[in-house]
C-alpha cells in the first residue's frame, strides 16, 4: 500500500520544481551597492522571480553571466571601466534571447537610443516605483519593450522624422515582413506566433533573420527601421 506521506511529499518536490520552473530568472549590474542590494531584496520578494546573480559592475558581468544565462538582466548604465551600453551590446551577441531592461537616472536621448541600439528592449529610470519595476520585467520577458512615460514619448518623436531610403526592409521575406508588422503593433512574441499560426521557434527564426538583415540588434530599433522603411 503506498505510503501516502512520501505521495505528498513526491507531489510538493513536483510543486516546488514546477514554480521554480516557470521563474523568470533576473539578474542585477549596477555599481551602486545600496540600489543593488534594493534590488535584490525586490527580486527576492517576488515569487515569479528568481535573482541568478547581482554583479557591481560590467567586466564581472561579462564573465560570470554567460554561465548561468538569466531570462531578464536589470542593467545601470554609468559604470566605472566598461559602460552598461557596452555591456549590454556584448551579452547580446552571445545571449540573443537574454532581455535587457535599462535602468538610469539619464534621461537624455542619446542614452536611451544607444542602449536601444546596442541590444535593450526596456529603459526606466531608478526613480519607478517598485510595483512598476516588477511588471516591467514581467512585460520585457513576454516581448514587450517597457520604458517611462517621458522616454516612449521621444521614441514617438524619432518615428515622426522624414522616412529614409533603406533598401534592406524591401528585401524581407513576405513572413519576415509580417512579423514585423505584428511586432509595430506591440504583440509578445507568443502572441505573435498565435497570429501568424506558426511556432514560437519560427518566431524566434524571424527575429534571428530579421535582425540580420536590417543590421539591428533590438526589438525597438527593428521597428523603427521597419516603420522609417
Amino acid at each position: 500500500m503506498p505510503d501516502g506521506r512520501l505521495t505528498c511529499h513526491n507531489e510538493g518536490l513536483a510543486k516546488t520544481f514546477m514554480a521554480e520552473k516557470n521563474q523568470i530568472k533576473v539578474a542585477i549590474v549596477d555599481d551602486d551597492e545600496g540600489i543593488r542590494a534594493s534590488l535584490a531584496s525586490l527580486i527576492r520578494r517576488a515569487p515569479a522571480l528568481r535573482l541568478t546573480g547581482d554583479y557591481p559592475d560590467a567586466e564581472t558581468a561579462l564573465k560570470e553571466i554567460p554561465g548561468h544565462p538569466p531570462d531578464v538582466v536589470l542593467m545601470d548604465i554609468n559604470m566605472p571601466g566598461i559602460k552598461g551600453v557596452e555591456c549590454v551590446r556584448q551579452l547580446k551577441a552571445s545571449l540573443p534571447t537574454v532581455q535587457f531592461l535599462m535602468l538610469t537616472v539619464y534621461e537624455d536621448s542619446d542614452s536611451l537610443f544607444n542602449s536601444l541600439k546596442a541590444g535593450a528592449s526596456g529603459y526606466l529610470l531608478k526613480r519607478t516605483a517598485a510595483a512598476r519595476l516588477l511588471e516591467a520585467i514581467h512585460d520585457v520577458h513576454a516581448g514587450g519593450s517597457p520604458m517611462s512615460p517621458q522616454l516612449a514619448r521621444r521614441v514617438v518623436q524619432y518615428f515622426s522624422k522624414p522616412a529614409g531610403d533603406d533598401s534592406s526592409v524591401s528585401r524581407l521575406a513576405p513572413g519576415e515582413k509580417e512579423f514585423l508588422d505584428q511586432l509595430a503593433k506591440g504583440y509578445a512574441y507568443k502572441e505573435i506566433a498565435d497570429r501568424m499560426n506558426i511556432s514560437i521557434d519560427t518566431v524566434r527564426s524571424y527575429v534571428r533573420t530579421v535582425y540580420e538583415k536590417l543590421h539591428v540588434h533590438s526589438r525597438t530599433e527593428a521597428v523603427v527601421k521597419y516603420l522609417r522603411g
